[in-house]
């Protein structure tokens, strides 16, 4: 394993996992599995990136393809998923809300508040217009917000 990889792993491994473990539902060994394969392809490409944000938005990329192949996939949509947050790194209850809003809304947020991402940095990422990003930043906020209040975050 190369130095290079090494530190390009070490840089984005919690974020990518973080991203598998949003798609997963919360199952750790279908996101370490996911995370594994983006690192994988990672190794194969031999990507050569022209910055650290290039880096970061193509491994996003990469992960975000994945698990949506592999959510979509016959045996994912007909498994029931049972999980509880065990990690140190995700016992977090507000993780575990954004965890539970609608699919459409997971990784927008994510994205946004646990990384840093504009809007138009997030609609170039996922290929989604800027616009359709915004409103489900908006949307999901108004959840996010409806569960706070009846959970007595305030």
């Amino acid at each position: 394993m190369s130095s290079d990889f090494e530190d390009i792993y070490y840089r984005n491994v919690d974020m990518i996992y973080k991203i598998c473990f949003i798609y997963f539902k919360g199952n750790k060994y279908d996101a370490e599995d996911a995370v594994n394969s983006v690192f994988t392809k990672l190794l194969e490409k031999n990507k050569q990136f022209e910055s650290l944000e290039h880096e970061k938005a193509w491994l996003i990329v990469v992960a975000n393809n994945y698990c949506k192949n592999k959510v979509k996939h016959w045996w994912n949509k007909n498994k029931e998923l049972n999980f509880e947050i065990k990690s140190e790194d995700h016992n977090n209850e507000i993780l575990q809300i954004v965890l539970d809003l609608p699919d459409k809304y997971k990784i927008p947020i994510y994205m946004h508040y646990y990384e840093g991402y504009s809007g138009p940095e997030i609609a170039k990422i996922l290929n989604i217009k800027e616009n359709t990003i915004y409103s489900y930043l908006h949307e999901g906020r108004l959840i996010l917000k409806d569960i706070l209040k009846e959970e007595n975050y305030e």
